[in-house]
């Protein structure tokens, strides 16, 4: 099956390298993922999380070093979702860029709603390094 994608893309005054070791820190994701996160720790080498849907489980894969800043969040059910994150230098600056999949019987409103909060935490994120 192939998902509906949404690119969302921030522009961030700053090396690609610094945006990528902030941001691919899950203990840093309630400094700027509000969609994501609102408390986060550390249990046993996983990182679970407070998120608006619930206690998660938050998994970034290898790649950091490289802007690669995919993750996976791990609902309670087991439900896994992936969720693609780039760093990409541009320039003097960077652009994020946010891929956000349109998932099954996902209405138009929930999928605006999603593709809005991911927009809020790329300016978010922007704010925080750009301070």
């Amino acid at each position: 099956m192939t998902f509906e994608a949404q690119h969302i893309s921030q522009t961030i005054r700053r090396d690609p390298s610094d945006i990528a070791v902030f941001a691919g820190n899950p203990a840093n994701l309630p400094q700027w993922a509000a969609g994501l996160s609102t408390g986060i720790r550390n249990e046993a080498g996983r990182w679970i999380t407070d998120s608006p849907m619930g206690e998660v489980e938050v998994s970034f894969r290898p790649g950091i070093e490289f802007g690669i800043l995919d993750h996976d969040v791990i609902f309670p059910d087991g439900t896994t979702v992936h969720n693609p994150l780039r760093v990409l230098h541009n320039d003097d600056v960077s652009e994020v860029v946010f891929t956000v999949y349109r998932l099954p019987n996902v209405t138009d409103e929930e999928f605006a709603h999603d593709t809005e909060a991911v927009q809020r935490d790329l300016e978010r994120l922007r704010d925080v390094l750009e301070a």
